[in-house]
């Protein structure tokens, strides 16, 4: 069903399985995109992992985004440049952090704990999902960062065990494996739980990437299951 959350005034997709859940899965979708999009990921990660799972797709705000000459579109932050080592729109990924932040509040007014809520995101969605651990003042269930990035930021010295899972195509002309990697290898030196897996595709997801997912979420969420 779509929903106006009252604590983040962002519109959601909410989908609640047929018996009681075990865990909350946060979804942020990509530049331009909506959380219809990965409604039927959801499907097949139920079907998978035979874990009752509640998600929650967030609908990105609309915003001028600069790489694409100012056009509005449904984007977590402003892309200044489409240099890395570029500005960085700073204030626009911490609001889009705290709306998340307050989407995990909602969700724990439902009855979950913070480690029953898995962050979830691609590309920019992505960016996002890892920011919103890096920052959490609680430890999460996990984090799944698809086709994205690790933005610049000092990391904590003594990091939650919240375990990670990054995934990317190497074929990837949007966001580059190599900053998927970067990702992957930074956070695992500062001592994160880091799953690392790579896929022959573009910008995208492929059926073997959410396969990998829901072993990935089995094993996160052992012992939570009905089988």
């Amino acid at each position: 069903m779509n929903k106006v959350s009252t604590q983040t005034s962002l519109e959601t997709i909410e989908i609640e399985p047929t018996q009681a859940p075990v865990a909350s899965l946060i979804w942020l979708h990509g530049l331009g995109a909506s959380g219809d999009d990965f409604v039927p990921v959801a499907s097949s990660l139920q079907k998978l992992t035979q874990l009752p799972l509640r998600f929650v797709f967030p609908h990105a705000p609309a915003r001028p985004v600069t790489i694409n000459q100012g056009f509005v579109m449904p984007a977590w932050y402003d892309i200044l440049s489409f240099d890395r080592g570029g500005a960085i729109d700073h204030e626009g990924i911490s609001l889009a952090v705290e709306q998340v932040a307050a989407l995990i509040e909602a969700e724990k007014t439902r009855g979950f704990s913070a480690k029953d809520i898995i962050i979830a995101g691609f590309s920019q969605g992505a960016v996002i999902a890892l920011n919103t651990l890096l920052s959490f003042p609680e430890e999460l269930g996990g984090t799944i960062a698809l086709s994205g990035y690790l933005q610049p930021r000092a990391l904590r010295a003594h990091p939650p065990q919240t375990p990670i899972f990054i995934g990317h195509g190497l074929e990837d002309n949007v966001v580059p494996c190599a900053y998927g990697q970067t990702a992957y290898e930074t956070l695992e030196k500062a001592g994160y739980r880091v799953t690392w897996k790579t896929y022959a595709m573009t910008h995208s997801v492929c059926d073997k990437e959410v396969r990998d997912l829901a072993v990935w979420l089995n094993g996160v969420l052992e012992g939570k299951g009905l089988h």
